[in-house]
C-alpha cells in the first residue's frame, strides 16, 4: 500500500481548478454620461456622445458588476483591448 502525501501547493492547485470553468462577466467602462430620453431619440449614425472621462484617462474594468482594475485602451492589429494598469484591492467585509 502507498500512502499519497498531498503538499500545500498541490491543495491550493486542486481548490483554484475547481472554479476554471466558472463563467463571469467582464464589463469595461470608458465612460459615462446622462441625457434626456428626448436626446437619446435624437442620436443616429454618427452621433458623438461626450463621456466624463478624458482620453488618457484610466478606465474601469468591472467583474461581475464589481470594480476590479483600472487600465488603457490599446489597439492590437485590427482589434481594441485593455491593458490593466491597476488592480483594485477589495474591502474585507
Amino acid at each position: 500500500m502507498v500512502d499519497t502525501v498531498e503538499t500545500s501547493t498541490d491543495a491550493e492547485n486542486l481548490s483554484l481548478e475547481t472554479v476554471y470553468d466558472i463563467p463571469v462577466q467582464i464589463t469595461v467602462v470608458l465612460g459615462r454620461t446622462n441625457m434626456q430620453v428626448s436626446q437619446l431619440l435624437k442620436l443616429g449614425r454618427g452621433a458623438v456622445i461626450e463621456l466624463d472621462k478624458k482620453v488618457g484617462e484610466a478606465i474601469d474594468i468591472f467583474v461581475n458588476n464589481r470594480l476590479v482594475a483600472r487600465g488603457e485602451v490599446v489597439v492590437v492589429e485590427d482589434r481594441i483591448g485593455i491593458t490593466m494598469t491597476e488592480i483594485i484591492k477589495s474591502e474585507k467585509h
